[in-house]
């Protein structure tokens, strides 16, 4: 059994909350619609069932982490890239010759206050979080320590 990795996973709350996931059945849902080849990349290779996810609410008030979740499902092809009516279609990713991975993902933890952007970057043990250093992508690791220290903030009460 390999060791449990740490990701970091955003989703603008518009879009698809972690309410929303809590609200699917068995609280599991696909993490689809990645269109960026070095979050892919993670998606298909280096994330597996046992990881851990912080969840992560972009471009809302305040940006945030807002619970966690397992992943529950390792990388296969992104079908909804194949969907012309989906939200991120690619006629270049077939069924034959997927360009694009996601993971199932099951929610855990709800945290009792958010953990803002801004509080991370206040904080010099989490300086070096990709979150800090490279705001844009979607799929990103962050340590077990820098895991452990936003779920403790997430879980004290306000």
């Amino acid at each position: 059994m390999t060791a449990v990795k740490y990701w970091l996973m955003k989703s603008e709350p518009s879009d698809y909350s972690f309410e929303d996931l809590k609200n699917e059945e068995f609280q599991t849902a696909e993490w689809d619609g990645v269109r960026n080849y070095q979050a892919r990349n993670l998606l298909r290779d280096e994330i597996k069932v046992g990881d851990k996810v912080l969840y992560y609410h972009s471009n809302s008030k305040p940006s945030a982490v807002v619970g966690t979740a397992t992943v529950v499902r390792d990388g296969y092809p992104d079908f909804t890239a194949w969907d012309p009516t989906a939200k991120h279609p690619d006629p270049k990713s077939t069924e034959d010759d997927p360009i694009w991975f996601m993971v199932d993902i099951q929610a855990d933890i709800t945290f009792s206050r958010l953990v803002s952007l801004k509080e991370i970057k206040s904080i010099p043990e989490l300086s070096d979080m990709v979150l800090v250093k490279n705001s844009r992508l979607s799929v990103q690791p962050v340590t077990k320590s820098e895991f452990e220290l936003i779920t403790n903030l997430g879980s004290q009460s306000e």
